[in-house]
């Protein structure tokens, strides 16, 4: 269980990293893309910080996950000039795909009726528990 501590930084942590990686997307005049930071998990101790990113549309997900891993040195430095009055150390970051919205979409799909699991009998394979 988080404490309020570890709430309160992830809260800090995950306001100034939308800042930074959308001011990179305006920097570089990249178009038709929106990333979110959905969630910032912190370690009891604060020195890892799980990174939870929403990206759309998610056909690039992948390519600008691998980008931001690629320079997550860089943000954290960034994030370091922005935090330095409130943290002493800024904590290690790990970034994830946050995919619960296309989950939450199949979800919404199958109580809609739409995928039909007796016109497409490959349906079932998927809800059979493993």
């Amino acid at each position: 269980m988080e404490t309020n501590r570890q709430k309160k930084i992830g809260q800090v942590l995950q306001q100034d990293i939308v800042d930074i990686l959308q001011g990179e997307i305006r920097k570089n005049g990249i178009t038709n893309l929106v990333i979110t930071v959905s969630k910032v998990n912190v370690t009891s101790d604060l020195s890892i910080a799980k990174v939870y990113l929403s990206i759309f549309p998610s056909s690039e997900a992948l390519p600008l996950l691998k980008g931001i891993q690629a320079n997550t040195i860089m943000i954290r430095h960034d994030l370091a000039q922005r935090v330095r009055h409130q943290l002493r150390k800024v904590p290690q970051l790990h970034f994830f795909i946050d995919d619960s919205l296309d989950y939450l979409e199949t979800i919404d799909n199958a109580l809609k009726g739409t995928e039909n699991p007796i016109a497409d009998p490959s349906l079932l394979i998927k809800r059979k528990k493993a």
